[in-house]
Order: C-alpha cells, then sequence, then structure tokens
C-alpha cells in the first residue's frame, strides 16, 4: 500500500472511530440507566440497617419519559428507607411536570434535598469544550425556572426536608439522623457560617426533654466543593454525598478518573465512593455520576446515567466499606 493510500486508510478508520462513538454517546449510552450500589460500616453497634437512595442531576425536560420512568421503577426495586437528593432537578421550564412523574413513587420516603443552579434558572447552550478551562461560569442571560413550584413538591406532597443552608433531625428507620447542607456551592450560594446555628437549633430539646444523640451525621451538598466538603467534616459529618460532576459526563473508557469535574474535587473522586480527609478524620463521600445532562449537551460516553443506591449497616456488621458496582436496573 502506498503511503498515501495509507494516510488515507488511517483518516477513514479514525473517522469511522469518531462517527460511532458520538453515535454511542448520544444514541445508546445515555439512555442506559445503571444502579450503583455501595455498603458502609458506619451506624453505632446493634443498628439496623437502612438503604438510601441517592439522587441526583436529573436535568429533567418534559419529553424525557423513558428516563421518568426509570426513575419511577427505583422505589420498588430498591426499597429505599431515605432519598437523599443533591439537585439539578429541573433542565427545562417546564421540568417539574416529568418530575412529578419520576418522582411519584417515593411519596412516603423520607428525604432531604438541596438546590443546583438548575433548580434555580435553566440550562444555556455553551462550548463543552470551555469545561477544560475550569469550572465554568454563570451564564450572562438564563432563563429562571419555578424554584417554589418544585420545593413546594418535594416538601408538602413527597414530605422531603429542604437543607439549603440549615439542618434538620429526621426519623429513619427508628435511627435518628442529623442531616445539614447547603444550597449550590457553584454559585456560591452555600452559606457554611449559618449551619452551626442551624445545627445548634436542630439538636435542641422539645418540650425541655433531653434529645437523644444522633445515630448519623449527614452532610449534603450539590456541588462538592473542597470548602465544603472540608467545613462538613469539621461540622461532624459521617457520611457526605454531593452531585455537580456527572462523574465527567465523557470519560476515557477503564479510566479511573474523570477528565473534568466542574469543580475543585480531584478527578479520581468525581465519582462514586470515596473518602474525604479533614481536621484528622475520614469520612465516606458519595459522588453520583447523575442521571441526565443538559438538553445542549445531550452525551454520555464511558459514564452511565446513575442512581446511587447504598446500605448503611451497623459498625458490628462488617469491618468497612464494603464491594461497589454499577448495575442495570432490572426489568
Amino acid at each position: 500500500m502506498t503511503p498515501g493510500r495509507t494516510a488515507l486508510a488511517a483518516v477513514s478508520a479514525a473517522g469511522a472511530v469518531a462517527v460511532g462513538a458520538t453515535v454511542w454517546g448520544t444514541c445508546i449510552e445515555r439512555f442506559l440507566f445503571t444502579v450503583r450500589r455501595h455498603e458502609l460500616a458506619i451506624l453505632p453497634v446493634g443498628s439496623p440497617s437502612i438503604t438510601v437512595l441517592h439522587l441526583s442531576d436529573a436535568h429533567m425536560a418534559p419529553w424525557q419519559h423513558r428516563k421518568q420512568e426509570w426513575i419511577a421503577r427505583l422505589a420498588e426495586a430498591t426499597q429505599p428507607d431515605l432519598v437523599v437528593n443533591t439537585g439539578d432537578n429541573l433542565g427545562h421550564a417546564d421540568g417539574l411536570r416529568g418530575i412529578r412523574t419520576a418522582f411519584a413513587p417515593l411519596r412516603s420516603v423520607a428525604g432531604v434535598f438541596v438546590h443546583g443552579s438548575n433548580d434555580v434558572t435553566g440550562p444555556s447552550a455553551r462550548n463543552p469544550l470551555r469545561y477544560f478551562q475550569g469550572p465554568s461560569s454563570r451564564p450572562h442571560r438564563a432563563e429562571r425556572l419555578d424554584t417554589a413550584a418544585m420545593n413546594a413538591y418535594f416538601a408538602d406532597e413527597l414530605g422531603w426536608t429542604d437543607l439549603n443552608n440549615t439542618a434538620a433531625m429526621l426519623e429513619v428507620a427508628g435511627l435518628r439522623l442529623e442531616t445539614f447542607g447547603v444550597s449550590d456551592a457553584h454559585r456560591e450560594w452555600d452559606d457554611l457560617s449559618a449551619l452551626p446555628g442551624a445545627l445548634d437549633a436542630a439538636r435542641r430539646p422539645r418540650a425541655f426533654r433531653r434529645s437523644p444523640a444522633p445515630d448519623l451525621a449527614v452532610g449534603v451538598t450539590h456541588a462538592p466543593y473542597r470548602r465544603v466538603l472540608d467545613r462538613f467534616v469539621e461540622l461532624g459529618a459521617e457520611a457526605i454525598f454531593a452531585g455537580h460532576t456527572h462523574g465527567g459526563q465523557v470519560r476515557v473508557p477503564f479510566s479511573r478518573s474523570a477528565i473534568v469535574a466542574n469543580c475543585d474535587i480531584p478527578l479520581d473522586q468525581a465519582r462514586g465512593l470515596s473518602s474525604w480527609s479533614a481536621a484528622g478524620r475520614r469520612v465516606p463521600l458519595n459522588v453520583s455520576a447523575g442521571l441526565g445532562h443538559s438538553i445542549y449537551a445531550p452525551v454520555r460516553f464511558g459514564c452511565r446515567p446513575e442512581a446511587s443506591v447504598l446500605t448503611l449497616r451497623a459498625r458490628d456488621a462488617i469491618d468497612g466499606p464494603l464491594d461497589s458496582s454499577a448495575r442495570p436496573l432490572p426489568g
């Protein structure tokens, strides 16, 4: 084969690979929803186990029926005791309609939620290559979303607790959970200074009765910026939940690290269960790769959309983190 033909064959092969990757990422993988499972021994000795369903970054548009139906099946398939929603639920001005369909089966399950930016403002078109330059900046013009209606649905209809820059005590499966969280740190809506007072108020005994100590302290944030994670550990979090990164959304296959994270978390912690160290402590950190994507960037490659299910067990049941896995939802 002549050099010219060799070069042409190489270019043709590269083009075929690029086309194949584009078709896979835009037409196939972004619909391959999966459940990523983890187990942690972090509850007090003798405690019953609880199941936590971690949902994040649905970026819901009303026409995304396949995603809505898959999420709706999670309640029966995973039987959660607690839902942790780390934000960016809306991806369209009418996204709440799809969220209602998706989350309706979770109405009887205790839950907590915080905001991402796309719970307040709509998505905007942008050059995806700019993500390689660092965390994205705020769009100059963004459509305001009906955050109040979404909050009302979560709080009043589902019974979930709003943790945006505040704290609350929850009773879940017979356990007392101390929960606290912040609004989107990516947009600098987090108010970490408000948390100590909020925690003091949540811990305050009612009717002059002594409040029992919590069985677990949980920190919740949309964007896992280091300043937030550090402060959560300092405030006593024993487990932290976050989203925002989309797991990188486009990853090199079989790589342990994301290419980008759109925040300052280490790239090898942009998806899945790891631990965060601060103030002399190590705390489990679960970063969900999320369920969706911006309607202006409809692609997933090497990073399937996911929900996380964490089984929390007593410290006497197992010695530490168990095997983690990502698998399709049966059926």
